[in-house]
């Protein structure tokens, strides 16, 4: 049975569960370019008050429960915005990807974007695959970014166009 999933603007109270999700992907390691966790202070300006943040929405499970977030904020290139998206390890919960891209696109469009970028690190095969799967297009590559132990990884930039 799918559960269902709620999408709704993220709120301040909604950051100790974010942080929680960060963190614990951070932990595991290999699906994010953070590399280190992050307080909750220091999650909630990153999703929502630095001068670039556009938006950010969560998921929520049947419980009420935090499943997942994506934030968008602005960048360089008029018209652009960069996407980043983070979903509970566990328990993982169905179509909390889709349902964020669905309210993220939609708040895209009325903020003016025409597109939104993703920057996935080159060795994150599932989120290569989840942006691919949402029909975001291989854009450019980065090349050789180096992690913080100094290893090179590019990072592919994948392109929803609006």
């Amino acid at each position: 049975m799918s559960e269902s999933v709620k999408v709704r603007p993220a709120r301040a109270e909604d950051v100790p569960e974010m942080a929680a999700i960060l963190n614990e992907i951070i932990a595991i390691g290999g699906t994010t370019a953070f590399e280190d966790e992050r307080s909750e202070a220091e999650v909630a300006d990153i999703v929502m008050e630095r001068p670039e943040s556009l938006f950010a929405h969560v998921a929520l499970d049947g419980e009420g429960a935090v499943a997942g977030f994506q934030y968008v904020i602005a960048t360089d290139e008029a018209g652009v915005g960069s996407v980043a998206t983070f979903a509970r390890q566990a328990p993982v919960i169905r179509a909390v990807g889709t349902a964020l891209l669905r309210a993220t696109v939609l708040s895209s469009q009325a903020a003016g974007l025409t597109a939104i970028d993703a920057h996935i690190r080159g060795d994150n095969v599932p989120g290569l695959a989840y942006y691919s799967k949402m029909g975001f297009k291989d854009h450019a590559v980065v090349p050789s970014v180096p992690l913080k132990n100094g290893t090179p990884i590019d990072r592919i930039v994948k392109r929803l166009q609006l």
